[in-house]
């Protein structure tokens, strides 16, 4: 910039290591950043041109910090939480934005559930409740409903909070309660029947909208350690394992959605079962890039950097964001702790080495770690590339064995 104006500015929610990409890619793209984070350690602070120790959740103090600095844009990068916030500053100033009332909806599960029924999609029947609901009361509650069933607060994401309970026994649903309750901002819960799958694994990745149709289909299968109780993500594999009929299935489902919340543009991440009569369900749709790097893995496999088109799409801008598929077989891991304690070490099989071609670290050896139930829990995580799905397929197998988290 000449003559003494200052760039314009991107205002950037969220200042964690995994968003930190997206601050420096807003940097490069020559933006001013504008960072809200409330942790005063976040590690956006040292890339961001100006941070504020403001809550991402926080909508009236954020667009004080939006009008105060002046910005063109507003993101919300990888965070489920601070969307709806994005989505209210932007509207507010008139930038651009999805729907406010779209974002909300993404954002807390009783509300989508309650879209997809009103809209005619697959839905397992659901209950919702208050957090402060008794375990005998959400007994008497799960009576109307068919076990399997799982509890999980409304207003989580990456499967926090989130218990399957398999029969009507009021020492489960104390435990599903406590753990709920933990995740739970807003203290709304939902209790839904458990969906019986006809494919193996959770579909997951993100797809990229562009004037109201997805142009980027990054769809992918979710990675689970059942050690840790299956739930939670601990990576991505791709391709995704669907026939050509599964995916055409998914993806009609999508972008119906996509259409009927009136999505205009940017990264959505998806998470999708498919159930034993093959009829795809949504378990979510975020209104944001998926977490654990996702679209760092789809950059990779597309050759489009999903991370700067979030910042052009954000102020305004466009770039192309077409792909629909691609012949790279490849997975990402997400390196966690079976328990908490302090690193020690990462330990990597020799025979799998030759597959792993980046890896990015959280914590450094002696650093303190806990047990793994979100991606905020993670040490870090690796991005692997194999000659076949076969190969790929026999090293998820063994990843139990072939990499070790040392804590001591």
């Amino acid at each position: 910039m000449t003559g003494g104006r200052r760039p314009a500015g991107i205002l950037l929610l969220g200042g964690s290591q995994q968003q930190v990409i997206a601050i420096e890619t807003a940097k490069r793209l020559g933006y001013r950043t504008v960072l809200c984070d409330y942790l005063p350690d976040n590690p956006g602070r040292r890339y961001a041109d100006v941070s504020y120790l403001e809550s991402t959740t926080d909508r009236e103090r954020v667009l004080q910090v939006a009008r105060r600095e002046g910005v063109s844009g507003v993101l919300a990068y990888a965070s489920d939480p601070a969307a709806p916030t994005a989505a209210y500053v932007a509207e507010r100033l008139g930038l651009p934005t999805n729907p406010l009332a779209s974002v909300e909806t993404l954002s807390e599960k009783h509300l989508f559930r309650d879209f997809l029924v009103r809209h005619g999609f697959p839905c397992p029947r659901v209950r919702v409740v208050g957090a402060d609901v008794s375990a005998a009361r959400l007994l008497a509650v799960a009576d109307a409903l068919s076990y399997p069933l799982m509890l999980k607060p409304t207003d989580s994401s990456g499967s926090k909070g989130v218990t399957r309970v398999d029969e009507p026994d009021v020492a489960m649903f104390e435990r599903a309660l406590a753990h709920a309750r933990e995740f739970s901002r807003n203290g709304t819960l939902v209790l839904e029947e458990y969906i019986r799958a006809g494919f193996p694994r959770v579909i997951g990745g993100d797809v990229f909208v562009v004037r109201g149709w997805v142009t980027f289909w990054g769809l992918m299968s979710c990675l689970r350690d059942e050690a840790l109780g299956g739930l939670v993500p601990v990576g991505e594999r791709y391709p995704s394992g669907l026939t050509g009929a599964q995916e055409d299935a998914v993806r009609q489902q999508v972008q119906h959605l996509v259409s009927e919340l009136g999505m205009r543009f940017g990264e959505l991440n998806v998470e999708m079962i498919i159930d034993e009569g093959g009829t795809p369900h949504f378990l979510e749709l975020g209104a944001r890039a998926g977490g654990n790097m996702i679209p760092v893995q789809l950059s990779d496999i597309s050759g489009i950097d999903l991370v700067e088109a979030n910042v052009r799409f954000a102020m305004g801008g466009t770039m192309d964001v077409d792909f629909g598929g691609g012949k790279t077989v490849t997975c990402s891991y997400v390196l966690h702790a079976p328990r908490d304690g302090l690193l020690d070490g990462v330990d990597v099989a020799p025979e799998l080495l030759p597959q792993v071609y980046r890896t990015v670290a959280y914590v450094r050896p002696g650093g303190r770690v806990g047990r793994f139930d979100g991606a905020d829990k993670a040490v870090g995580i690796m991005f692997l590339r194999f000659g076949s799905v076969g190969q790929m397929e026999d090293a998820l197998d063994r990843m139990g064995e072939l990499v070790r988290v040392r804590v001591s």
